[in-house]
């Protein structure tokens, strides 16, 4: 089971949302790459990275930042927010991210990431973020009536290998994840799932390694890390 820190870059800034609202803004750092290392000293082995400037422009806007994270440590990269365009995958891979995560065109653009399957194949990763099990798009501004399970099933007969999974509503929340939705994503979507939102305490990995048998092969943590309501070492030790 992977435990991977999150750094959300807004401004060049290391920051947090509640539910992905720029109203509800925590600055945590001046220094993402300060924290990149702080993370992997603690015995991170993936490192997941959101440009939300990029997210909510369309456009990769903190490709500098990103490129000497990518540089200065030694740990596979995760890079999302942004990537709407071949030529901003391109970029980011260029940059050193080791897995480019897809959101928005894996709904509005099919021939675009079946072109960056072809092209990157298992370096792609497609968002999946949900509330109330139906996806939403555009940094989460924009809900649809899409099914989150229908789609990582699609994902999954189009190549996908890997998912990563929000529950928005818990995103930033410090509520917990939401373990049901986890496991059924796991179940109906047969794809690879790394799990996103509310994971807030030690009892919360527990309960998202217990669920690893169905698929679940990560998590993401990130507010948690930030508020010490859990130690990113333990988390590491934990999940082996």
């Amino acid at each position: 089971m992977m435990i991977i820190p999150a750094i959300d870059l807004r401004g060049g800034q290391c920051v947090r949302l509640e539910q992905g609202k720029l109203e509800q803004e925590t600055i945590y750092s001046k220094d993402p790459l300060f924290i990149a290392k702080l993370f992997q000293a603690k015995g991170a082995k993936r490192l997941h990275i959101i440009d939300l400037d990029g997210a909510f422009a369309g456009v990769v806007q903190n490709l500098e930042i990103i490129e000497k994270i990518c540089k200065e440590v030694n740990m596979p990269v995760q890079v999302g927010g942004g990537m709407r365009k071949m030529e901003m995958i391109d970029k980011v891979i260029s940059a050193g991210a080791s897995k480019v995560i897809l959101g928005t065109i894996a709904i509005t653009n099919q021939p675009l990431l079946d072109e960056a399957l072809k092209k990157y194949g298992d370096k792609i990763i497609v968002a999946i973020d949900a509330k109330k099990g139906k996806i939403s798009i555009g940094g989460w501004k924009d809900d649809t009536e899409v099914n989150a399970a229908d789609l990582a099933k699609k994902m999954k007969a189009a190549g996908v290998k890997e998912i990563l999974y929000t529950d928005i509503s818990r995103d930033g929340m410090m509520e917990g994840p939401n373990i049901k939705g986890i496991k059924s994503m796991a179940q109906k979507g047969g794809i690879a799932v790394i799990a996103a939102g509310g994971i807030s305490t030690i009892k919360d990995v527990e309960k998202i390694i217990e669920i690893e048998k169905y698929g679940v092969e990560g998590m993401v943590i990130g507010k948690a890390l930030y508020t010490d309501t859990l130690k990113l070492e333990d988390a590491v030790k934990l999940a082996g």
